[in-house]
C-alpha cells in the first residue's frame, strides 16, 4: 500500500502523489514567537517532523520550510507591556522554540525564514492581487476581497454567506466587506518605527495571512506538495493563503494536513487561558524523549488530553522499549540484526502516519526480543533489535541514538543523576569486594527505592531509571 493522507480540502484519506517523482516539498506553520512554547504549540513540529522522517525512509527528498512569525499585533503588545523592544521579545523567544524543537529530536528544516526577512516578497504579492483586483488600499491599509475569490470558504467547508465579519483589524469601516481580511496594515499612533516598512500604501507592517503565502512562494515555488499546521489554523489563517495565493495565480499546496491540539480540562492549551505546560518545564520532570513518545504514539490528528498520569504512564511505557534495547545491545551489540520493518508497522504508516498501530508494532518487536533473551537465542535477540531500532527510527524514538543514549534524565541533572549512582555502583561493588553482601544489597534496594533498577549482567552492572 502506498501512503495515503487525510487532506482537510477533500475532507477524506487520499493517495500521496508527489508534484515530482522521489520528492516531497512541505510547508508548515511556525510557532508566532510572542513566548515561550508549550506543548501545544509544539505538537506540530512532532506530528511533521514523524511525516518528513517517513517520507525520506520510503526514498523521497524533502525539502521541509518552517517559517517564524516575529511580528505582528501580541507581539508589539507584550514588548511594550515589557518595555522591551519587540524584536527582542520575538527573539528570546524564537530561541525559546528552537530549543524546544531540538530537545525533542526534531530535524531541522531545510529552511526558517522569518516573516520580516521577506517584506519584499510580500509587498510583490500584495501588487499581483492589486492587479487582478482581488486587493484594494484603504486609508494605509489593504484588504483581500473575499467575493472576488468564488472558492473563498472551500478549504473548511464554509459558504461566504455565513462567514462572520474577519476579526484582524479594527478598521472594518475601511472595508468594502467586513469579511475582507487585511493583508497589509498602516502604522498606528504608538507603534515603534521599527516595525514598520515602506511600501507603495505608506509605511506598515503585514497581515498575519500574507506572510506565509509569500514565504511558501519564494521557497517552493507556485505549486507544492503539503501544507501543513495546527487544527487551529484552518480557519482564517490557512483559508486566508489559499484565498489570496489562489487569487494571484499560483495553484498553492495540494495536500492540506492539520494535527489535533493538545487539550487541559476539555479545552485547548493556549496562554490566554492560562493552562499551559511550558516545553521547557516539561522536560524537567520527563525526560525529552518520553515527552516526544508522549505526543508521537497518538494518531496525529487526535486530540491529547494532557495529564500528569497520561504523561507518566507514556514514559513508563517508552522505558520498556528502552530497557529491551539496551539489553539486547549489551547481548549481541548495538548494530546487530537487520533494520527491517514489520509489515503492520509500514501498513500502519502508510495508512495516514498511523502512529498507534506503528507503535503496538514496535511493542510485539519488543515482546519477541524479551523472550529470546529469556530463552539465550542471541538470534532472536538480533533480529528484534534490527527491526525495534528501525521502527523506532521512523519515530525519532530510537533509544541507542545518540541524542537518547544517555541514562539520565535528559535535563541539566543529567550528569549529575549519572555521578551520583555510578559512585553508589562503586561503593557497592567495593562491597561485594569485600564479601559484604548486607550492604551491596541494601545499597541497591535504596537505588530501588529512589527509582534506580540495577541489574548484574555477564557484561557487568547495568542500571537504569524506573521513575
Amino acid at each position: 500500500m502506498s501512503l495515503r493522507l487525510y487532506d482537510t480540502a477533500a475532507r477524506a484519506v487520499r493517495d500521496f502523489t508527489p508534484l515530482r517523482a522521489g520528492q516531497a516539498s512541505m510547508y508548515v506553520c511556525g510557532v508566532t514567537v510572542q513566548g515561550p512554547p508549550h506543548i501545544g504549540h509544539i505538537r506540530f513540529a512532532l506530528a511533521f517532523d514523524v511525516l518528513r522522517r517517513w517520507l525520506q525512509h520510503t526514498g523521497h527528498q524533502v525539502t521541509y520550510i518552517r517559517n517564524v512569525t516575529d511580528v505582528d499585533d501580541k507581539i508589539l503588545a507584550k514588548a511594550d507591556a515589557a518595555g522591551v523592544p519587540w524584536w527582542a521579545l520575538a527573539y528570546d523567544n524564537e530561541r525559546a522554540a528552537t530549543r524546544a524543537y531540538e530537545v525533542l529530536g526534531t530535524l531541522p528544516p531545510t529552511y526558517e525564514p522569518r516573516a520580516t526577512g521577506h517584506v519584499p516578497e510580500m509587498i510583490e504579492l500584495v501588487e499581483r492581487l492589486m492587479a487582478r483586483g482581488s486587493a484594494y488600499a484603504s486609508g494605509g491599509d489593504v484588504y483581500f476581497d473575499v467575493r472576488s475569490f468564488p472558492g473563498y470558504g472551500e478549504l473548511t467547508g464554509q459558504r461566504l454567506a455565513d462567514l462572520q465579519p474577519a476579526a484582524d483589524t479594527d478598521t472594518d469601516d475601511r472595508k468594502r466587506d467586513p469579511r475582507d481580511f487585511a493583508l497589509w496594515k498602516g502604522t498606528k499612533p504608538g507603534e515603534p518605527e521599527t516595525a514598520s516598512w515602506a511600501t507603495p500604501w505608506g509605511r506598515g507592517r503585514p497581515g498575519w495571512h500574507l506572510e506565509c503565502s509569500a514565504m511558501a512562494r519564494k521557497y517552493l515555488g507556485p505549486v507544492f506538495d503539503v501544507h501543513g499546521g495546527g487544527l487551529d489554523l484552518r480557519f482564517p489563517h490557512h483559508e486566508n493563503e489559499r484565498a489570496q495565493s489562489q487569487a494571484a495565480g499560483d495553484e498553492f499546496a495540494r495536500y492540506w494536513l492539520h494535527n489535533g491540539w493538545v487539550t487541559l480540562g476539555g479545552e485547548k492549551m493556549s496562554k490566554s487561558l492560562g493552562n499551559t505546560a511550558l516545553v521547557d518545564e516539561v522536560v524537567r520532570r520527563v525526560r525529552p524523549v518520553e515527552l516526544r513518545y508522549y505526543l508521537v504514539a497518538p494518531h496525529y490528528r487526535s486530540m491529547i488530553e494532557f495529564t500528569e498520569g497520561a504523561l507518566a504512564e507514556a514514559a513508563a511505557g517508552y522505558r520498556r522499549l528502552e530497557s529491551f534495547a539496551r539489553r539486547a545491545a549489551e547481548r549481541v551489540g548495538a548494530d546487530a540484526g537487520e533494520p527491517v520493518l514489520a509489515p503492520a508497522f509500514t501498513e500502519a504508516m502508510d495508512d495516514d502516519l498511523g502512529t498507534p498501530a506503528a507503535v503496538a508494532a514496535v511493542h510485539e518487536a519488543v515482546t519477541r526480543g524479551n523472550t529470546g533473551l529469556a530463552d539465550g537465542d542471541d538470534a532472536a535477540v538480533a533480529g528484534a533489535l534490527g527491526s525495534v531500532r528501525a521502527m523506532l527510527g521512523v519515530l525519532g524514538l530510537d533509544p541507542l541514538d545518540p541524542q537518547w543514549a544517555t541514562a539520565g534524565t535528559g535535563s541539566r541533572l543529567s550528569p549529575a543523576t549519572d555521578g551520583l549512582v555510578s559512585l553508589a555502583l562503586e561503593q557497592r561493588a567495593a562491597a561485594r569486594a569485600r564479601k559484604d553482601y548486607a550492604s551491596a544489597d541494601a545499597i541497591r534496594d535504596q537505588l530501588g527505592a529512589l527509582g534506580v533498577q540495577v541489574e548484574d549482567t555477564p557484561q557487568g552492572t547495568r542500571w537504569e531509571l524506573t521513575t
